[in-house]
């Protein structure tokens, strides 16, 4: 016990021993530089709104109260906390940067979202309210797109399967193995965009592309791959999966590879055949990696515009539109700033809460399967 009592660091000092006097003053340091902030930037956006004549020219003096804040609240936690307040220090610029490159922006865009602001009119930015809203609320294009995601979500699941079998191959004893680990990640070394140019605008094109002659010699008379609705949105479809699933095989291969083999040989000595082996074992010890790794897949799937950009533009008719093209459009196209916000931060609200609900589902399911 004596030896134990020595051995234990003694340079921590802890919260109780710091004075009072000094932890008082840290929160004041904070409070006040907190407060001063908050000023600063109300002043700022008011007078940014045209609703006061007081604030500075440009944005560059809330960025410097920005960084003192952040010395003062990292010397109020010294003050307060002592050596614990010294090692948040090093926790500091990551939370810093954080609140500046993904809180900030996004408040900013939520003001946005409340003004009527086009670049292509004269007479620049003002409020408006909800009205971006209730133009949001009845865009038939909004909709549409939005339908859209929901078959390319649901194309995860037939990504995933085939991902599954590519895994379940090359975690096999089979010849050239590491070959086609490397030749099966190709595509997903490749831009979205140089994949759209690529197949979408080169091996599919109606006239001249390969796809389309080997398609009329199969006795398709007219192999247009963007001209019929449902078509298109299979062929955008296709061309993400071939980038995509290979993002999706590497993580379950890496699964697979982290499976206890005593289990697996185990099963065979109980005689379970292949079949057998994989719905009783590896699928039901392999799903903490496909829920992760099917869930990470349609984060990026909600995000998806590279395609569809540079193929299709969301056509025919707005068939293969997603949400994220339609917001590029109203920038681009429109120059309309405002309602591209709106329809932006609305759809981030949309895609936390779906996949606020996802974890949860998933997790309450996981529990329920494996007992």
């Amino acid at each position: 016990m004596q030896t134990s009592q020595v051995a234990a660091p003694q340079d921590l000092i802890a919260t109780h021993d710091i004075p009072p006097a000094r932890r008082a003053a840290g929160k004041w340091l904070i409070t006040l530089a907190t407060l001063a902030l908050a000023a600063i930037v109300l002043f700022q956006m008011l007078y940014a709104a045209g609703q006061t004549e007081t604030g500075f020219a440009n944005w560059r003096p809330v960025l410097y109260a920005y960084l003192a804040w952040g010395v003062a609240l990292g010397a109020g936690q010294v003050m307060i906390r002592g050596e614990g307040g010294k090692r948040a220090l090093f926790v500091l610029p990551a939370i810093l940067f954080t609140v500046a490159v993904v809180i900030f922006p996004t408040v900013a865009g939520l003001y946005i979202a409340f003004t009527d602001w086009n670049l292509a009119s004269f007479e620049g930015r003002s409020f408006n309210g909800l009205a971006n809203f209730w133009a949001l609320m009845q865009d038939g294009y909004f909709w549409n797109a939005l339908r859209n995601m929901g078959y390319y979500v649901l194309a995860v699941l037939v990504q995933y399967a085939i991902a599954f079998g590519l895994a379940l191959l090359l975690n096999a004893e089979i010849r050239a193995r590491k070959f086609f680990r490397v030749a099966f990640l190709m595509p997903f070394m490749l831009s979205p965009v140089a994949v759209g140019w690529m197949v979408g605008k080169s091996l599919m094109e109606y006239r001249f592309g390969p796809a389309a002659t080997l398609a009329r010699h199969l006795g398709w008379e007219n192999p247009a791959f963007f001209a019929s609705p449902w078509i298109a949105r299979f062929s955008i479809m296709a061309m993400d999966a071939w980038v995509w699933i290979p993002f999706v095989m590497i993580l379950l291969l890496a699964g697979l590879q982290a499976l206890p083999k005593e289990i697996m040989e185990a099963a065979k000595v109980d005689g379970a055949n292949g079949w057998r082996s994989f719905w009783q074992i590896v699928f039901p010890l392999m799903l903490p990696v496909s829920i992760t790794a099917i869930i990470i897949r349609i984060i990026f799937q909600l995000k998806l515009a590279d395609i569809v950009i540079t193929v299709t533009s969301g056509g025919p008719g707005g068939s293969t539109d997603t949400v994220s093209s339609f917001i590029f459009r109203e920038y681009r196209d429109r120059s309309n700033v405002g309602y591209g916000t709106m329809v932006a931060e609305f759809y981030f609200i949309l895609i936390a809460l779906f996949i606020a609900l996802l974890l949860w589902g998933s997790s309450r399911w996981m529990k329920r399967v494996t007992g």
